[in-house]
């Protein structure tokens, strides 16, 4: 990666010779996600669709645990290309544990009184980061 940009340049230098505002913009949501709460539950923002939760809030009977675990999942390989050798697989689950780092701090801080269980999973599909409210 650093090698494009210099041999002494780091992950800043590289990112600032290779993205710009918007990704940087981008890049600050998914590590500070917001979030919106329906019905007893935490959802992240970008997977919350009104009808969308009324659907598994039917087909879950109301299960708020259960319609988070659902619905609160980032699967990193949908919008980044893993290769699949054991250095980049490794590399991805690194990712999602830095990402679930960040979102159970930011699910501390805007739910202060509520407990979650923040993971970084490794599937058949690549990581998956997801949370759910500790009931």
């Amino acid at each position: 990666m650093t090698q494009e940009v210099g041999d002494d340049a780091d992950y800043l230098d590289f990112l600032s010779q290779q993205v710009g505002l918007g990704e940087w913009a981008a890049f600050a949501r998914v590590f500070l996600p917001r979030f919106v709460e329906v019905e007893d539950c935490v959802l992240w923002d970008r997977v919350y669709e009104p009808g969308n939760f009324r659907t598994w809030h039917d087909r879950l009977q109301g299960d708020a645990t259960s319609i988070e675990a659902t619905l609160n999942q980032f699967r990193l390989a949908l919008h980044i290309d893993i290769p699949e050798d054991p250095d980049s697989e490794a590399a991805a689950h690194a990712l999602a544990e830095e990402i679930a780092l960040s979102w159970r701090r930011c699910l501390h801080d805007a739910f202060p009184d509520r407990s979650f269980e923040v993971a970084a999973s490794r599937t058949e599909d690549g990581p998956v980061v997801s949370f759910v409210t500790v009931r």
